[in-house]
């Protein structure tokens, strides 16, 4: 088994169309199905099912399609270290992000790692909670952020930072005659929330304050980012609760943040890695992190 087997296969599996996957390789149809064969018949499986109108994977073609997406990915890395030591780092340090972290945090974060250990390059990966974990547990990534500790066993998750979780409120809308509006009458206008598809551990946390009371939001819309969201909601097209420091940074004008009555509820952001020793790389990087929020 060769890369160029690899390669030919990722193409068709991502593609599930010969011909699509033949453009992208910048090869024939031809050889393209060639090589496809002499790779099932080295693994005795069919990976392809293939008919007149469509291709699909073989349940034993979606698991070759994990490994062969890992074995990419590690040679992606290896690739970047080498490149990395050429251009004078001596480390590495790969961290996920998943959910979403307060803006002002990640670049104060870059920031400290760039002034005190600038030989080590950073790696930064925008992955969903669930691969972020697998990732964790291949040794894919060093470290991650998310904003959920239901991680399973092997993985360590630490709690670093948390910001108050608000109601964002369009300007002129009734419910700014409060000034900490009750969850129920919240409860009354249509919300935009994250996409839990893309944001597990914030749809989740959200999702464990709004089932508070007894009422059924009005979710009118899933989205994937929180510039959207707030541009929903400065368009008075619904609510949206959302942390401080997001809608402090959003670029939508119009956008109002009301507390929430009776005990505020917060977005906690946890530190992931796993449960072994760590690196001296990897302390010192976690450290920086705790210090983020001390007081100067």
């Amino acid at each position: 088994m060769e890369l160029r087997h690899l390669r030919c296969f990722l193409a068709v599996a991502e593609e599930l169309h010969f011909a699509r996957a033949a453009e992208r390789l910048h090869i024939e149809q031809s050889p393209l199905s060639r090589t496809i064969k002499e790779l099932e018949e080295e693994l005795g499986v069919a990976l392809f099912v293939r008919t007149t109108r469509n291709t699909r994977l073989t349940r034993a073609g979606l698991l070759f399609l994990e490994h062969v997406r890992r074995i990419f990915i590690a040679l992606g890395q290896a690739r970047d270290s080498v490149k990395a030591a050429a251009n004078g780092f001596y480390d590495q340090l790969r961290f996920a992000l998943s959910d979403s972290i307060a803006p002002s945090r990640l670049p104060a974060l870059l920031a400290l790692c760039r002034q005190e250990e600038p030989q080590v390059e950073i790696r930064i990966f925008e992955v969903p909670l669930s691969q972020q974990i697998k990732g964790l547990r291949e040794d894919l990534y060093d470290v991650g952020f998310a904003q959920s500790n239901d991680v399973g066993d092997g993985i360590v998750a630490e709690p670093v930072w948390s910001d108050p979780l608000l109601v964002a409120v369009p300007a002129r809308h009734p419910l700014l005659a409060y000034k900490r509006i009750p969850l129920d009458e919240v409860l009354r206008y249509p919300l935009v929330v994250c996409d839990p598809l893309v944001c597990e551990g914030l749809a989740r946390q959200v999702d464990l304050v709004l089932r508070q009371a007894e009422q059924e939001p009005i979710i009118v819309e899933r989205v994937t980012s929180c510039d959207l969201m707030m541009a929903l909601v400065s368009a008075g097209f619904a609510l949206s609760l959302a942390s401080a420091p997001h809608i402090a940074a959003s670029k939508a004008s119009g956008v109002v943040p009301r507390p929430l009555a009776g005990t505020s509820p917060v977005l906690t952001t946890y530190l992931l890695r796993r449960d072994n020793e760590v690196s001296e790389v990897l302390s010192r990087f976690i450290n920086r992190v705790r210090a983020i929020d001390l007081p100067e």
